[in-house]
């Protein structure tokens, strides 16, 4: 409708102009002709060479109709064409306005004419020379014919725009049906992605990314809760089963003992309880407050308040400020060292730098441990929750199998990267965030 609206505000305009314009130019050709006639003929009388009475010559062949008029109203002279006709106009130049081109209608026929007054003087004679009006002046022939094509060009607008509209469209109406059929129970399903790299191509390849997305999203939340479970009920059947040892032996329990074991399984749900919250919150609304964070000024905060059992080496470059929220910026720091001191055999470093890229700054913190080297087909998996790649990395080494979840997650969702690089003394985890 849009289309056959604009087509329409566009070609009836041009159509009348051009119907005008034509109609125009046709009459002023019409009328320079009955003119040039007309000047003609009265130059011949004013010098004699036209007697009266004599049938006027024709100088143009279309302008065929020529009369002279006296002052009386009495026709002096004509030509053949128009000697049975009475006075083609009554219209009389002035010696102000000595030439009048106008049109005129006869009983028999509708005339363009001109009139030229020969003399200055009060009885001079007029001279009328015309012609038929032609057919594209006397009859809407040409508004017709424009018109209709007119209307057909607006008929063929609308129908291209409606067909071509619609084979683009068309993918859409695949995409939109194919997304209909994928339900949560099966989110493996993919759209049609047509050819190119139109915009529909574009959102197809959209589609497919964010269920891509959904599709891991849904595997890793059936494997976390998977996971959860399991560490869930480890330390709580631990705690039922001393429980019910102490009610079927009351004599034979250590109340001492069990509290400290009752104790220790509690903390242990309660951090893994905590992390999991965590992990919901990280990325979420709820978590908002984002400020400037100078990683330096962060690292010594964090030192400052820990107790770790070896020492820890730093080397931080001041300025590196990025925007994040603190708490779980300190709360990624914090995850890495706990983890580098549970693994190392003499110390740890944490080293704060800033490296220039195309792209812009990029915040630079590293946390190594001289342990044991992580293998590469390893370094991904490591921060997956709940993953543990050894005995060493036992629960009874401490920890929840949450803290490098965490700390990817939070790398996210400051749209910066965590990773594991090679280092020859144990293992080297480097963090990047874009710089403010």
């Amino acid at each position: 409708m849009i289309a056959t609206a604009v087509a329409a505000l566009v070609l009836i305009p041009v159509g009348i102009a051009g119907v005008t314009a034509s109609k125009t130019l046709v009459a002023a050709s019409v009328f320079r002709d009955t003119r040039d006639t007309a000047e003609r003929i009265a130059y011949e009388m004013r010098g004699g060479a036209l007697p009266m009475g004599a049938a006027i010559p024709v100088p143009i062949p279309s302008v065929d109709l020529i009369q002279v008029v006296g002052a009386n109203g009495r026709i002096l002279a004509t030509s053949d064409a128009a000697r049975n006709l009475p006075q083609l106009s009554d219209v009389r130049p002035t010696p102000e306005n000595r030439v009048i081109s106008t049109t005129s209608c006869l009983p028999t026929e509708c005339l363009h004419l001109s009139a030229v007054r020969v003399t200055m003087f009060n009885d001079s004679p007029v001279v009328y020379a015309g012609r038929s009006t032609p057919e594209v002046l006397a009859s809407h022939v040409l508004d017709v014919v424009v018109f209709g094509q007119v209307a057909v060009l607006i008929a063929l607008a609308s129908w291209a725009t409606w067909l071509v509209t619609g084979r683009a469209l068309r993918p859409v109406g695949t995409l939109r049906a194919e997304l209909d059929a994928v339900h949560a129970g099966d989110l493996s399903r993919r759209v049609t992605q047509p050819p190119g790299d139109d915009e529909v191509a574009q959102l197809a390849r959209s589609v497919n990314g964010t269920l891509a997305r959904l599709e891991r999203s849904s595997l890793q939340q059936r494997q976390f809760a998977s996971d959860a479970s399991h560490e869930l009920r480890t330390p709580i059947a631990g705690l039922r089963a001393q429980l019910e040892s102490a009610q079927l032996y009351p004599d034979d329990t250590d109340i001492e003992s069990l509290v400290d074991c009752a104790l220790r399984d509690t903390d242990r749900l309660e951090a893994i309880i905590t992390d999991l919250l965590l992990l919901a919150r990280i990325g979420s609304r709820v978590d908002v407050a984002k400020e400037r964070v100078d990683l330096a000024e962060l690292v010594r905060q964090e030192l400052a308040v820990r107790s770790d059992k070896l020492p820890v080496r730093v080397d931080l470059a001041d300025g590196v400020t990025v925007e994040g929220v603190r708490l779980q910026l300190s709360r990624l720091l914090g995850n890495l060292l706990d983890n580098a001191q549970r693994h190392a055999e003499h110390g740890v470093q944490v080293t704060v730098s800033r490296e220039e890229t195309p792209q812009g700054g990029v915040a630079v913190l590293a946390v190594e441990n001289d342990g044991a080297e992580i293998p590469p087909e390893d370094r991904e998996r490591i921060f997956e929750r709940f993953t543990r790649l050894d005995a060493a990395r036992s629960r009874d080494a401490g920890g929840t199998g949450l803290g490098l979840a965490i700390a990817r997650d939070v790398a996210m969702a400051h749209r910066g990267t965590i990773c594991v690089e090679d280092y020859r003394r144990g293992a080297r985890f480097v963090l990047r965030l874009p710089v403010v």
